[in-house]
């Protein structure tokens, strides 16, 4: 009897406990490596709603700082990072990146055909282009009359005998290749003796009396907005950013004639990525006609993203952002480094700041 009325008990516990509710699963998070101010906060808030994830944004201020912390364990930490083209293979080369599935991205067609097999990534097998863009020279017309549409502006000192200029600091390649292609030696050198040729004339530059010193390109754009210099080196977007907002009308910005950069700011994910999957939806994200252009129209940066171009609004739609045929031909992508030759240009050009 005790013990029927022991059972009867259990099954009506049993019948009348409700087991605990299921634990929510835990957000998933997108760690971002990338440049300061260079996503678009709405973009940020879409993406996160899309996928229902958090998306967590640290930034660094050089690819030598990317570099350097990727190498001390943040190839674990980060899901994508925004390394410049060059810098692509010799994180490669280092096993600090994972090569892309591309039957993720649904939106890689979405590019110019120039960016779906550049030579700095033959077949993108580790970086997607993210915003891309031009190195030119910016002056002031005011001070300067007759510029030479040549990186003699910045390296003839007849072209500019007076007015304070600047070079870029920065890890020295497109200063290094600006001066091979005003020496002849064309935009891309690649041999010791081009740049030590190309390194005695930025030391005799600076020697000139109105050098006013390193600055990189954004800081410089800065001081000639406020008058403290005539001249100096650009990126368009920087130069389209105040012409946008009308801080910097009368300025005048060209692309040299011996040839200049065609700089690209590439989307990877580290080798050992905590989330490589909501990594390439991010990516393919970026890679959508619609989100391209909102990501150019907002940091004013040209758009290797072909389908995104009707949508770009503004000075983007001008020869400056898109460039002609002729510009093409004097555009290159920088050639990498690694190794070795990565060493020695290092040094040379830590001679050149010295």
């Amino acid at each position: 009897m005790k013990l029927r009325l022991c059972l009867a008990a259990c099954i009506l516990a049993l019948g009348c406990w409700t087991p605990p509710p299921a634990r929510a699963a835990a957000t998933q998070t997108l760690n971002l490596f990338i440049w300061s101010s260079y996503i678009d906060p709405a973009l940020v808030t879409a993406f996160e709603k899309k996928y229902n994830v958090k998306l967590v944004e640290t930034d660094y201020a050089s690819n030598a700082e990317m570099s350097a912390k990727l190498k001390a364990g943040g190839d674990s930490q980060y899901d994508v990072v925004v390394p410049s083209s060059y810098y692509v293979p010799e994180l490669a080369a280092e096993g600090l990146l994972a090569p892309i599935d591309h039957s993720q991205l649904t939106n890689f067609g979405n590019l110019y055909p120039k960016f779906q097999n550049p030579s700095y990534d033959p077949g993108d097998k580790y970086s997607i282009p993210y915003q891309t863009g031009t190195t030119g020279i910016v002056y002031d017309p005011a001070k300067l009359k007759n510029v030479p549409q040549s990186w003699a502006a910045l390296y003839d000192p007849t072209a500019n005998p007076n007015y304070p200029f600047v070079l870029p600091k920065g890890e020295g390649r497109d200063q290094i290749a600006s001066a091979c292609a005003y020496l002849g030696y064309g935009f891309t050198c690649a041999t010791k003796s081009e740049w030590i040729a190309a390194a005695k004339l930025i030391i005799a530059t600076k020697k000139r009396k109105n050098f006013a010193g390193f600055v990189d390109e954004t800081p410089a754009r800065d001081q000639m907005k406020s008058g403290l210099i005539a001249i100096s080196t650009a990126y368009n977007g920087d130069i389209g950013q105040c012409y946008a907002d009308g801080s910097c009308k009368t300025l005048k910005y060209f692309l040299p004639k011996e040839g200049t950069e065609n700089w690209v700011d590439t989307m990877a994910i580290p080798a050992h990525a905590p989330n490589p999957q909501l990594a390439l939806k991010f990516i393919n994200f970026i890679l959508d006609a619609s989100n391209g252009a909102d990501l150019s129209n907002w940091n004013q940066y040209s758009s290797p993203n072909k389908a995104a171009q009707p949508q770009l609004t503004g000075i983007l739609q001008t020869e400056m952002f898109t460039p002609s045929a002729a510009d093409e031909k004097i555009l290159y992508f920088l050639p990498p480094l690694q190794g070795s030759q990565y060493k020695l240009f290092n040094d040379i050009w830590t001679s050149v700041l010295q």
